[in-house]
């Protein structure tokens, strides 16, 4: 969940950025409904609060319950959903009497209206009957008074034990031969914790520089090796798909449609805050225009899987920067989260904004 309040509204953003004549204020206030949904969650992970932070949690709530009836429509339960259909029935069966008595040339019209009408006797139903009247809505009224009596919400947070219940019971339910599991299971975590701690134990002498016997050295030799085995690689992103027709900065400000004073700045700034000072570009512009360059059109970038600590998803992000013949559409630049700056900054994005790829390019010694 805060892996998805990270990222929800942006998304939402940039889905529905673009709405019809009658879908502008019901996009806006479902933005509107998410965006004072994520406040009041960013806002009750705080890990203290004060009479101000809990007054604008209270906001966000009051926000919420205020545009939640836009989403009434997917509340819809099944007692409603069986009064929808037979009342749709009905109304099929008495137009189709109706209809039959008519020309040709008012049918199309007669079932146009029977249409918009079984819509509106449909939107009548369900937000007559549909509610938000659940367990669920109401214990958020009584945070306050838990946060007061009780302290702050994370410290109560199960992310621990849905991790512990992976890797303790489903994995090892997994490997046992699910003849008496429960035992198995147990036996084998507790090898492994004493395992780990064996091998925790030994990397911290071998740190110490104690003066130890020749076949204790050659075992933590050996423990080394295996704790250096099982450190976890994380792959690298990986670009492909290189065009060939841009060899040099000035080309790929050419195609790219960016200025070369911009490209100059970008990429010393860049260079300064990111690169080793021995590894660093040139910051004379004449220097800069003849650096050999790449354009890549895909970006492989290995993002850790949900609840994972040792299992990655490629996540494939494209730039096609003004290539208008990209599926026979216009350009593909996807949009993508990037470190703008330090992880205290932009509050629960943790230094990251969302931006749109301009374009995907390596710079060649």
């Amino acid at each position: 969940m805060r892996n998805l309040g990270w990222c929800i509204l942006g998304v939402l953003a940039v889905a529905l950025r673009q709405p019809g004549g009658a879908q502008v204020i019901p996009f806006k206030s479902a933005l509107e409904w998410v965006r004072a949904l994520v406040d009041f969650y960013m806002m009750v992970q705080y890990r203290s609060h004060t009479s101000d932070t809990i007054a604008y949690t209270e906001d966000y709530l009051n926000q919420f319950h205020k545009l939640k009836d836009i989403f009434l429509e997917f509340q819809v339960t099944k007692r409603t959903q069986a009064k929808v259909d037979k009342q749709r029935k009905e109304i099929r069966c008495h137009r189709t009497l109706v209809i039959e008595r008519l020309a040709p040339s008012l049918r199309r019209q007669m079932r146009d209206d029977n249409r918009q009408e079984a819509n509106d006797l449909w939107l009548n139903l369900v937000y007559g009957e549909s509610h938000f009247n659940i367990i669920k809505m109401h214990l958020l009224s009584n945070l306050y008074d838990h946060i007061g009596q009780f302290g702050n919400i994370p410290m109560y947070s199960t992310e621990i034990g849905e991790l512990a219940h992976r890797t303790q019971i489903k994995d090892g339910w997994h490997q046992s031969n699910k003849n008496d599991a429960v035992c198995q299971i147990v036996h084998s975590y507790s090898r492994q914790n004493a395992i780990r701690m064996r091998l925790l134990n030994l990397e911290s002498v071998k740190y110490r520089d104690a003066d130890l016997a020749g076949d204790l050295l050659h075992h933590l030799d050996r423990t080394a090796s295996t704790l250096t085995a099982a450190v976890l690689v994380v792959p690298r992103r990986v670009v492909n798909r290189c065009r060939e027709d841009v060899s040099n900065v000035v080309d790929f400000s050419r195609i790219s449609r960016v200025s070369m004073e911009i490209i100059y700045c970008e990429l010393i700034r860049y260079s300064r805050y990111n690169l080793p000072a021995a590894h660093g570009l040139p910051e004379d512009h004449s220097i800069i225009r003849s650096l050999p360059v790449e354009l890549l059109t895909q970006l492989e970038i290995p993002v850790l899987a949900f609840q994972e600590a040792d299992v990655y998803q490629i996540d494939h992000v494209q730039s096609t920067v003004n290539n208008l013949h990209f599926r026979n559409q216009c350009s593909c630049n996807d949009w993508v989260w990037v470190q703008a700056g330090m992880e205290e900054m932009y509050a629960a994005l943790s230094g990251r904004l969302l931006a749109k790829l301009v374009a995907l390019l390596k710079i060649r010694d």
